[in-house]
């Protein structure tokens, strides 16, 4: 596994600023910035140009680079798996791809004309651009592909890769997700439909999921990548395996192009668990979507008390990391992973008041999960994207 957040620019990083409740929201300081409704993000910690060469750094929007330098490490902790070319893919999903270069080279067009776009300019914008960067970096023939599923993208990305495996098509596929939409236009976007927090103080302090004073999301950035494997090929390699996607699924509400449908919910978790053979009974633990909105933290607390039960632990890291879009989801199943591997769950940052209306075991601070069996993660995105993983120990 591989990550590059808010709370660190490696997966031991980020991990630890999880575990420790570490925010890695902060004021945006640039000019950019000053006149917006919102100036708080999470940019991740580590400057991409210190990972990459001045090449690789020049050819790709920032979306690109932190999805192929997560994608390294993960390749490399994987301990670069020899497997056929022809049956090795890529799957790495993104709500809005190239976005920032989109606007720069906007901006570049109408200040000093045609003949200044940068060549780089459509290679860079392509929403697939990551998955074909790590491709060629590993010579994956077996596929490319890019989910665009709003902020269920990097989840809906895992499932797809692991039907890849299930079905045959590949043995080993490199999987998540990611975005880089620190930028004018997305902020103030989600801040016209008032899904972004206007609270003032402490920026650490604004993202608060399930916490009763929570009135909407940060915006974040970031990579979350996995090396997904078929078991028979990582066990006769004898790789160390970290964990096991033992359910997923995807659904899509059919209800509204914003608003949730909690029943659907309820629906994807239900299909999760069946895939898995398994029983909410069964789940130690929930790494919840909730993003800090009213109303979206508040649905999905029902459909997990309506079939888990209102004592599973549950947490969101997005307290600490800000919503990282299509990079979410992805996060969510490095957390489960590495919650299973280690016997430690984060916590939820900036729990205070606990909502009285949530009615679920919300835990404010890392706990002892060592006794868990499995853990499910959820990602749910605008067009009534709804996916949900059942991740269970190596």
């Amino acid at each position: 596994m591989g990550a590059m957040t808010p709370v660190g620019g490696t997966l031991p990083e980020t991990w630890a600023g999880l575990l420790a409740g570490r925010s890695g929201v902060a004021a945006l300081e640039d000019e950019w910035a000053a006149t917006l409704p919102v100036r708080i993000a999470g940019r991740v910690t580590a400057d991409p140009a210190d990972h990459l060469s001045m090449r690789e750094f020049r050819r790709m929007d920032r979306c690109g680079q932190l999805a192929l330098i997560a994608a390294r490490e993960a390749w490399a902790q994987a301990g670069t798996p020899g497997a056929d070319p022809e049956r090795l893919a890529v799957v790495i999903g993104s709500g809005y791809g190239g976005l920032g270069t989109t606007l720069a080279q906007a901006r570049v067009l109408d200040n000093a004309g045609a003949r200044r776009v940068s060549p780089h300019t459509l290679t860079q914008i392509m929403v697939n651009g990551p998955a074909a960067w790590v491709s060629i970096d590993v010579g994956a023939r077996g596929g490319a592909r890019t989910p665009v599923s709003a902020c269920a993208s990097g989840a809906e990305a895992i499932v797809q890769a692991a039907e890849m495996i299930r079905s045959g098509a590949a043995d080993v596929v490199i999987a998540g997700g990611v975005d880089a939409c620190v930028n004018e236009l997305t902020i103030s976007g989600f801040a016209q439909i008032r899904a972004l927090s206007t609270a003032d103080g402490d920026p650490a302090k604004v993202s608060r999921p399930f916490d009763r004073d929570r009135n909407g999301f940060v915006i974040g950035e970031g990579a979350g990548i996995l090396v997904l494997e078929r078991e028979d090929f990582a066990v006769a390699r004898r790789a160390e395996i970290l964990g096991r996607i033992a359910g997923g699924a995807i659904t899509s509400d059919a209800h509204d192009i914003v608003a949730a449908d909690p029943a659907m919910q309820e629906r994807v978790m239900q299909k999760a668990l069946d895939q898995a053979s398994l029983t909410g009974a069964d789940v130690g633990f929930v790494h919840a979507h909730a993003t800090s909105t009213p109303l979206g933290d508040r649905l999905e607390a029902g459909a997990i008390a309506a079939l888990l039960g209102d004592q599973v632990p549950v947490t969101s890291t997005k307290s600490m990391t800000g919503h990282m879009l299509g990079g979410a989801g992805a996060l969510g199943a490095i957390v489960a992973v590495q919650a299973l591997r280690t016997g430690r769950l984060p916590g939820t940052l900036n729990l205070e008041n606990p909502d009285p209306e949530i009615g679920l075991n919300v835990i404010g601070a890392a706990i002892d999960c060592s006794a868990a069996g499995a853990g499910m993660t959820n990602a749910f995105g605008f067009g009534g994207h709804s996916v949900s993983l059942v991740i269970t120990g190596g």
